[in-house]
């Protein structure tokens, strides 16, 4: 801002899980800033690393190096690493993807073009042969490590299912107890937290794509590291089941992601189940139009992309 510019207003932008997100307006335009506390927003009592958006920055900073990526992100406007605030590029009046999760609501063959177009680019143009502590982020992975692959599967761990849907509580029962599924699952969870060669966006689902009037954008990268590709993959396929997209979608997903037939099956069906089981009977709960039935059927769906 100049000291000609003066603010008009300051709105809420978005229904950010992790973030303090506003949008300012000025006499001379928009843009969005957004601060990193030292906890999850949506969830204050869950402590999260204060230093987060620097990160996120740093991947903004990284990525601007492709013109073709760039343009489907938000240009990164400042940052101050004092108070951790970031400044970004204001798209607009965009909507999120969550309305997948409603009935009826499906993707179509373009925009999974774009979503599996945005994986290519990022994890074939940012290859890392010999990872180093480069964007490791280690810290905002061990909280995410938490939330997939250990929390969910506390027999024990204070959240009453059923607060969210009468009987979740008893269906997740028995795969809280399954000591195969906690073996495999804490597999996956090993190679979550090792280091890889590819950049990753690390929270590829609905929230974080926007359609705009200048169509498709990727947001909130700070979940990002150098790790296994599966993983992103793996989110996003999960999210296609979970908002019961058709299996020519699914398949068209993995068809137009380069190179899919080098990726590790075992380790990229695992993560897609652990993703749906963890959204299912995690905290981290979609609004989802389904059925206890429904979860059902995508919990023992899941269970056996696991454990086979």
């Amino acid at each position: 801002m100049s000291h000609e510019d003066h603010i008009i207003s300051c709105t809420k932008a978005g229904e950010g899980n992790m973030n303090y997100v506003l949008r300012i307006t000025t006499n001379q335009g928009s843009f969005i800033i957004k601060q990193s506390r030292g906890y999850v927003e949506k969830y204050p009592q869950i402590k999260a690393p204060e230093k987060r958006v620097l990160t996120e920055a740093a991947f903004y900073t990284k990525i601007n190096t492709l013109a073709d990526l760039k343009t489907q992100m938000p240009d990164i406007l400042g940052l101050d690493s004092e108070n951790n605030i970031l400044l970004l590029e204001d798209l607009g009046q965009a909507k999120d993807f969550n309305i997948l999760y409603q009935a009826d609501q499906t993707l179509s063959e373009n925009n999974i073009d774009v979503l599996v177009q945005y994986l290519n680019l990022l994890h074939d143009n940012f290859y890392k042969a010999d990872p180093d502590n480069e964007l490791a982020n280690i810290e905002m992975r061990k909280l995410n490590y938490e939330h997939i692959f250990n929390y969910p599967f506390l027999e024990e761990n204070g959240f009453d299912l059923d607060t969210i849907q009468d009987g979740l509580q008893t269906l997740a029962l028995k795969y809280k107890k399954d000591n195969l599924l906690k073996q495999k699952v804490a597999q996956l969870g090993t190679h979550y937290m090792a280091k890889g060669p590819y950049l990753l966006h690390g929270d590829f689902y609905p929230a974080s794509w926007l359609s705009t009037a200048q169509g498709i954008k990727i947001i909130d990268p700070e979940f990002c590291y150098y790790g296994l590709r599966e993983f992103d993959l793996g989110v996003l396929i999960a999210h296609l089941y979970l908002s019961n997209q058709s299996q020519e979608i699914i398949h068209l997903a993995k068809t137009k992601y380069l190179n899919f037939n080098e990726l590790d099956e075992g380790i990229l069906n695992g993560f897609i189940g652990v993703e749906i089981m963890r959204r299912l009977i995690g905290l981290a709960q979609l609004p989802l139009q389904s059925d206890l039935k429904n979860k059902e059927k995508l919990l023992a769906f899941a269970y056996q992309l696991i454990t086979a």
